[in-house]
């Protein structure tokens, strides 16, 4: 196994990658558009909006490399 590819490696892919920058698009929309009273709502939609948008722009997510999937397309 190697722990770079895992670490590292592309494997967020096609429609995948747009579903998680929609979600954390949307998410950053909700957040500025309603003021929620909750903190831990407010905390919930931000981890939403920051893994959805650093997974798409990054094009890797953690749990797919240990857990060997993949959905972006093979070079």
């Amino acid at each position: 196994m190697d722990i770079s590819k895992i670490l590292y490696g592309e494997n967020v892919g096609g429609i995948d990658l747009m579903i998680r920058a929609f979600i954390g698009t949307l998410a950053i929309v909700i957040l500025a558009v309603f003021d929620f009273k909750s903190l831990i709502l407010r905390i919930i939609l931000g981890l939403l909006a920051f893994l959805g948008l650093f997974t798409s722009i990054t094009r890797h997510c953690l749990p797919y490399g240990l857990l060997g999937w993949s959905t972006a397309k093979k070079q």
